[in-house]
């Protein structure tokens, strides 16, 4: 009988993630299930509630897992130049990470020149871009990579180039003839008409232009916009834009937060690009912000400069482990689940010890244990706290050691964790039946 339950479960997850391969995005929540598991309580769907996903959604075949890039944005601002852009794809390819999974090279603001020409249309900085975009696409996809771009739902961008609004139609099929796969569309200068307005026109611009194009709002969650961009774009910016700092993670990640039951495979909240290696944060506020991202489903948009990264900064953006957990990548199971993580319990002077967690696909859960505190404390999580039977073995396995560090806990696990440091693990629950076939 347990078997048959397993089986059973493993079959709606493939057919959920069948439907979603060939729909682009299913309607309802992500973890339905005909027959649960029994090492299941029946809070589990309550606290990964995905009740929302689906509603409207977008529905152009991409972004069937978070976007993995990089963007220009966070370390050059605007000092960029096709050289920087050619040398940055030159880099995700010897280092390895474009094998990892980031291939959008996103060129972001001040990429144009100051007006349009006399044709209205948008023309690249002849001083930064003298081959041009479409040259530079040529290059980026001769390296089996994807090249975004940027442009804003207003009458210029931020930093006072052309924006689209009111020529959203020109301006996508400019994009399409270029070979744009990404556009980032930000947010300033809109003339105080709603987002819910000035997005939609560039969705259907992009969806007749004559090329797929990934569509990332950059709303900074002014209008809320997990609540309807999901009918608009493939991901949306739920808050203001991050800096390099512990304060401005740590707040922009309980923000996303509030929008887990929204998110999922098709379209994903987006708490901004990662400041992985830019120097404001350590080591281990580093690895936290990773571990979390990658929890949180968020797109893993590089924003340091990769062609001079540090030995501590590679290790955090090339650890496999953690990012299978943002895109949902392993060796015995094919599909995606798509459920946002997020926090499940605080403990502690103003919540700074926190459990995070995520389902899986293959009845695993991603796990962290992040002290938000100012020194080292043991954080413990019980497993009503996960959904999980009190009674069920599970088997833990930490994503930054690489190694299984119990194969028998039950009802709780904990774990020490340095001040402002994170830990992530992979749980597996040890029933008879996963371990035939596992």
């Amino acid at each position: 009988m347990a078997m048959s339950k397993i089986i059973t479960f493993s079959v709606i997850l493939c057919l959920s993630a069948l439907a979603i391969a060939v729909a682009g995005r299913v309607v309802g929540p992500l973890l339905q299930f005909q027959d649960k598991p029994s090492f299941l309580r029946s809070t589990f769907s309550r606290i990964f509630d995905t009740s929302m996903y689906g509603t409207l959604q977008l529905n152009n075949g991409l972004a069937q897992t978070p976007q993995m890039g990089w963007n220009s944005w966070n370390f050059f601002a605007c000092d960029i130049n096709e050289t920087v852009i050619k040398e940055t794809a030159d880099a995700l390819i010897s280092t390895g990470l474009a094998d990892l999974g980031y291939v959008y090279v996103i060129i972001d603001d001040c990429w144009s020149s100051p007006i349009r020409n006399s044709e209205g249309q948008l023309v690249p900085d002849p001083k930064t871009f003298p081959s041009g975009i479409k040259a530079l696409a040529n290059y980026i996809h001769g390296k089996g990579l994807k090249l975004g771009i940027y442009s804003d739902a207003g009458v210029f961008t931020c930093q006072v180039r052309p924006g689209s609004l009111y020529h959203e139609s020109d301006d996508a099929k400019l994009f399409a003839s270029w070979d744009v796969d990404y556009l980032k569309y930000d947010n300033c200068y809109n003339l105080g008409i709603p987002p819910k307005e000035r997005y939609p026109p560039m969705r259907e611009a992009l969806n007749t232009s004559g090329q797929i194009i990934f569509y990332s709002l950059s709303e900074w969650g002014v209008d809320d916009p997990a609540l309807w961009a999901g009918k608009v774009g493939n991901s949306w910016r739920t808050t203001d834009d991050i800096n390099d700092s512990w304060a401005s993670m740590t707040t922009i990640a309980d923000l996303n937060d509030k929008w887990a039951l929204f998110a999922g495979p098709g379209g994903w909240n987006d708490p901004d690009m990662l400041e992985v290696g830019n120097g404001g944060m350590s080591y281990q506020e580093y690895r936290a912000h990773f571990s979390i991202w990658a929890l949180m489903k968020a797109p893993l948009l590089i924003g340091c400069d990769v062609r001079n990264m540090t030995a501590e900064t590679y290790e955090i953006l090339s650890n496999e482990e953690v990012i299978a957990v943002n895109q949902e990548r392993t060796y015995f199971v094919a599909d995606s689940l798509g459920v946002q993580g997020r926090k499940v319990n605080v403990s502690g002077t103003d919540g700074v010890y926190q459990v995070w967690a995520g389902p899986l696909s293959g009845h695993r859960l991603a796990v962290a244990l992040w002290n938000r505190g100012s020194t080292a404390k043991t954080i413990t999580v019980k497993w009503e706290a996960l959904g999980l039977q009190s009674s069920i073995s599970v088997s833990v396995r930490d994503l930054w050691q690489h190694k299984i560090v119990t194969d028998n806990a039950v009802s709780s696990f904990g774990a020490l964790v340095d001040a402002h440091d994170c830990h992530l693990y992979l749980f597996t629950p040890q029933t008879e039946s996963l371990r035939n076939v596992f």
